[in-house]
């Protein structure tokens, strides 16, 4: 009998015994005043660190009172609509934001032009890596196969333990260069021994961009346009940082903290963005689109779009949790900056792709649904649709697959984790320990 079967002799009894045990009581998180998951009742954060990278506003004081705002964000002082309007139409911005993120100023262009050569210098992966550590163990869950390969390349690093400032800048920006194809090689190696598809290895392009490389990567053909290279570029740096107090970022800090390396940092992070609660947003706004597709006849009409999302916040169709996925946000209120700077170039490829359609049919539900969830739910703040209402809807027209929409979140979001980690190495120098309260209750040992 294998482990597994031995396994389910004991599922249930030991499911209970760790229920019965691990239960805690919400009047026990009142009475000694703890927040979950490190948010108070009106889903502000408890304070656990300063940071220079970046900002979010969704409040405003007035007269002593915080009253919700149009959301902003910004990175290393600049507003993030402002930063992505002045990119120049004809070009693009991931290595240039990248580098204000990192380095906390503009590059000049000398400096600009110099760090993208840097990037796709360390576009090179070691002597057979692809073949031995990307595709020994193909999977569908390409974020476990990308953490795998970010353990593996650290035995390659004769470095790997010196946490000094330029050492770790060196490992961060060869893991930044390298993302877009652990993310590519994991999914071609995936869909070919597992799918039974062809496979087609392209080696990135040093004159490209971080977008067009990704694209060229991904696609047969090698062939992108550039207005589905400069979408997939804006979303990248919008994605990239989120004021330091994710899930993600937070984890990248703590492992850093502790003097650990900065592979193991980074692929503490990777497993925590994977998390359905984090990264994966997309692709429940994704599912829930799909079956509102299959519901709706006409997605024009307001009425009946409105009428299906209604039986779904009242928990009667898609998963029947109740949820327009999409919409709100754990910390912006009235908007999301990242939703209104996206838009109009998602509006520019549904054009493009001839998806216009659907391009009605969210816009529908970004006007309806706010007002049906303040209708239905006691709410404390403003719902507005965020980034990842619309990022699931671009990859989709770009041919992305599924399967890649999280890593392409991990590609862009390497370079936060990135400034964090080298930010708490600077300026903090302290391990992260928070304090649990005990409430153990204690017994006699009777023998």
């Amino acid at each position: 009998m294998g482990y597994y079967e031995k396994w389910t002799e004991y599922t249930e009894k030991y499911e209970r015994l760790c229920v019965e045990n691990d239960t805690i009581s919400d009047d026990l998180f009142k009475e000694y005043g703890v927040n979950r998951g490190l948010r108070d009742i009106n889903g502000n954060g408890v304070l656990t660190g300063l940071t220079n990278i970046s900002r979010i506003d969704s409040f405003k004081e007035e007269n002593g009172k915080k009253i919700p705002c149009e959301g902003k964000l910004w990175y290393r002082g600049y507003n993030v609509i402002d930063w992505v309007k002045n990119i120049p139409a004809n070009s693009f911005g991931f290595e240039k934001t990248a580098f204000l993120l990192l380095f906390g100023k503009i590059p000049t262009a000398e400096e600009e032009v110099q760090f993208a050569d840097l990037l796709a210098c360390g576009r090179e992966l070691p002597t057979n890596f692809t073949r031995d550590v990307i595709m020994k163990a193909p999977g569908k869950d390409i974020m476990n196969s990308m953490t795998r390969s970010i353990l593996t390349l650290a035995s390659y690093d004769d470095y790997l333990n010196d946490n000094g400032v330029g050492n770790v800048i060196r490992q961060c920006l060869n893991l930044v260069s390298v993302f877009p194809m652990l993310a590519a090689y994991g999914y071609h190696a995936y869909n070919h021994y597992e799918r039974d598809e062809s496979m087609y290895i392209h080696r990135p392009n040093p004159d490209m961009s971080t977008a067009e490389n990704l694209l060229m990567m991904l696609r047969p053909d090698k062939q992108c346009t550039f207005l589905e290279a400069k979408v997939l570029d804006v979303a990248l740096i919008l994605h990239m940082e989120h004021g330091g107090g994710n899930n993600s970022t937070f984890t990248t800090r703590v492992v850093t903290s502790s003097g650990s390396d900065t592979y193991s940092a980074i692929a503490a992070a990777m497993s925590s963005l994977k998390g359905p609660k984090h990264g994966g947003a997309n692709i429940k706004v994704m599912e829930m689109m799909n079956d509102i597709r299959a519901h709706v006849k006409d997605y024009s009409d307001k009425e009946e779009v409105a009428d299906y999302l209604s039986r779904i916040l009242d928990g009667e169709a898609f998963d029947r949790k109740g949820l327009i996925y999409g919409m709100g946000h754990a910390v912006y209120s009235l908007s999301d900056p990242r939703e209104k700077v996206f838009k109009g170039f998602v509006e520019q490829l549904s054009v493009a792709k001839n998806r216009q359609e659907d391009m009605t049919l969210y816009n529908n539900i970004e006007e309806l649904a706010p007002e049906l969830i303040a209708r239905k739910r006691k709410i404390y703040k403003g719902v507005s649709p965020n980034v990842d209402f619309y990022s699931g809807f671009v990859y989709d027209m770009l041919g992305i697959p599924v399967e890649l929409y999280t890593p392409i979140f991990a590609i862009a979001r390497i370079v936060g984790w990135s400034a964090h980690r080298i930010e708490e190495i600077i300026g903090m120098n302290k391990i992260i320990r928070p304090a649990y309260k005990s409430v153990m209750q204690e017994k006699e040992l009777i023998v």
